[in-house]
């Protein structure tokens, strides 16, 4: 059994709060509440609101990089690696939606230095699908003529989805992260 420290605790209940309330609609109270926490506990792990913010924020940020490079690195094949690219970016954000919506729509509420730090990550993101695809253009084997453009529209295919996901809907975050990567290379592939 593992056990779930108080700062896990801090940071899921921040989650929860930010996810159903926004960041201006919760309170540095609720998410104590929700943690089982006094409010003076909160202080003890993080100076503001907006520091568990960042901390949600960077660690879904990391997450998201992680896949996406891991699955870059998973076939030398440019149909291949964009196929996985793409079906685990977006499946990452189907089972992330909750945490992906937050870092989606509460960027704005980050303070200029932890938004600057946060910008690092997407744009280390963005840099790696745009690599894959112009391999793959060199490769002779995808047809983009705008690789940051196409970088930027495959990632908002897996992006879009922290907007409307629901577990348990009419599609399964797997078929639509399929559907997502056989859109993908249809619309890099060279014919």
């Amino acid at each position: 059994m593992t056990t779930i420290t108080a700062r896990e605790r801090l940071i899921n209940a921040a989650i929860e709060a930010f996810a159903e309330k926004g960041f201006a609609g919760t309170t540095t109270r609720d998410i104590a509440s929700r943690a089982g926490m006094s409010p003076a506990a909160v202080y003890v792990h993080h100076d503001s609101k907006e520091s568990l913010l960042f901390t949600v924020s960077i660690e879904g940020h990391r997450s998201a990089l992680d896949v996406i490079t891991r699955a870059a690195a998973s076939s030398t094949d440019p149909i291949e690696r964009l196929r996985s690219m793409v079906y685990d970016f977006s499946l990452w954000h189907a089972d992330n939606s909750r945490v992906g919506r937050i870092v989606q729509y509460e960027y704005h509420a980050l303070s200029d230095e932890h938004r600057a730090e946060v910008a690092t990550y997407r744009r280390s993101i963005e840099k790696t699908m745009q690599d894959a695809l112009a391999d793959g253009v060199d490769q002779g084997v995808l047809d983009v003529d705008d690789v940051p453009g196409t970088a930027f529209s495959l990632l908002s295919l897996g992006v879009d989805l922290v907007r409307w996901f629901e577990p348990g809907g009419s599609r399964s975050a797997d078929q639509l992260a399929s559907l997502h990567a056989d859109l993908a290379v249809r619309m890099a592939r060279r014919t």
